[in-house]
């Protein structure tokens, strides 16, 4: 299943580590941190115009992504639990 995070974009429902609200990553320094040098290696995705809500941590063990989403956690978590979202791989 696939997750829609706005503008177009969609994550694999499975490869989701975690989804965070922005607001409260950015107040602590080592989570500013951890998002400017995933910026700085280009692990960062955004494409939108819209200031970003969420970030999403997506991959795995080995391979890990920023998805940042002008979408809410709620709305992303909503949309998780929602029998009408996703499709199929």
């Amino acid at each position: 299943m696939f997750l829609h995070v706005g503008n177009g974009k969609t994550v694999k429902v499975g490869e989701i580590i975690g989804i965070f609200d922005l607001d409260t990553v950015s107040v602590s320094a080592l989570s500013r941190e951890f998002l400017s040098r995933g910026q700085s290696a280009g692990s960062v995705r955004y494409d939108d115009e819209n200031i970003p809500r969420s970030v999403l941590l997506v991959g795995d063990k080995q391979n890990s992504n920023i998805v940042l989403s002008r979408i809410s956690p709620a709305g992303l978590q909503a949309r998780l639990n929602s029998p009408f979202e996703g499709t199929e791989e």
